[in-house]
């Protein structure tokens, strides 16, 4: 589906729907480390200098916003959010991007170029990558039309990385519901957060044919229909490794640049694109929400903004426990 920079610039502007740290706080008792004023001393601009260099890059290339909602994701969900992901492979690191979990990963360089430019203002040593990488997420969801809401800051970096942890701790898209439940739910998440923020994680780009290929090949999943697995089909028409490249993509949903409901709108419809979606969309614990988040997006809205939060502020590094980057490729 194309859409303008024109729209899509709209979309930024429309997006005013503010959620407030005191009602986030209603649900989410933060850190005593963490803080929605961290950086009101050290470096007041720092969230509006990151935002203004993340828009001026997702300007010139609106299909980079879910890709920094995927690498906020898969930095969170390993060791919580340290920027271990963004580590270069040295000394004892092995670096989490040659995960196989972690393919399809991209656009790293606009975390640096946000650094370069927070940095460049308040000088080094000021502003974490961490920090930097969970503003980006909720940056890019505001940019692609979604809500706009505040997180805590002063989470610190991380001075280890591994790929092994990374493939172990990110989940398949085949999970089950039960597992998905019990992953986010040891986050603090409710849930309706949960499925928030699976509902958010997968309404924006697209889904590569390796994750699909488990739902077509060598029986269809008895929950795709007739004409959505030939649909399927036609783009990844083969589950012979040799023929699956990580290039080879289905869009999430009708959608995909614009952070919105549809997902919810297609699951409802059994065009769930991933195992786990069409078992969201069938689960007794989960399907009246997806149902009610396909007909209310500021109900989705407000539990994705809250599931976010509890995401990017779990098991951070704070304290003595880690440092601010210099180069977020590399330990000081």
């Amino acid at each position: 589906m194309d859409h303008s920079l024109t729209a899509l610039s709209s979309r930024w502007r429309w997006s005013t729907f503010l959620v407030s740290a005191m009602i986030l706080a209603e649900f989410f008792p933060l850190s005593q480390q963490l803080s929605y004023d961290y950086y009101d001393n050290v470096c007041p601009q720092a969230e509006r200098t990151v935002r203004a260099s993340i828009s001026s890059n997702l300007a010139g290339d609106p299909t980079a916003a879910a890709a920094l909602l995927r690498l906020a994701f898969h930095d969170c969900q390993v060791g919580g959010c340290d920027a271990s992901i963004m580590l270069n492979s040295q000394g004892g690191i092995t670096s989490e991007m040659v995960a196989s979990k972690n393919f399809g990963i991209r656009r790293l360089n606009l975390i640096d170029n946000a650094k370069a430019a927070v940095d460049s203002q308040c000088g080094p040593g000021r502003v974490s990558c961490a920090d930097i990488i969970a503003m980006a997420g909720r940056d890019a969801v505001v940019f692609a039309g979604g809500p706009d809401f505040r997180i805590p800051m002063g989470r610190l970096d991380s001075t280890f990385a591994s790929n092994a942890a990374a493939d172990s701790s990110l989940p398949p898209t085949t999970i089950s519901v039960d597992n998905f439940l019990n992953l986010f739910g040891s986050m603090g998440m409710s849930t309706e957060e949960s499925v928030a923020i699976m509902g958010g994680g997968h309404t924006l780009g697209v889904g590569h044919c390796v994750n699909i290929v488990n739902r077509l090949y060598p029986n269809t999943e008895s929950t795709l229909s007739f004409v959505y697995a030939t649909r399927l089909r036609v783009s990844c028409p083969s589950s012979d490794p040799r023929f699956i490249i990580n290039a080879t993509t289905v869009q999430n949903d009708f959608s995909s640049l614009q952070f919105d409901n549809q997902y919810f709108r297609e699951a409802t419809m059994g065009l769930g694109l991933f195992t786990i979606d069409a078992a969201l969309a069938s689960d007794a614990r989960t399907s009246p929400i997806v149902a009610r988040f396909s007909q209310n997006q500021i109900s989705f809205f407000n539990a994705f903004a809250s599931a976010y939060a509890k995401l990017t502020s779990f098991n951070v590094l704070t304290g003595n426990r880690g440092e601010v980057r210099n180069n977020c490729r590399f330990v000081n």
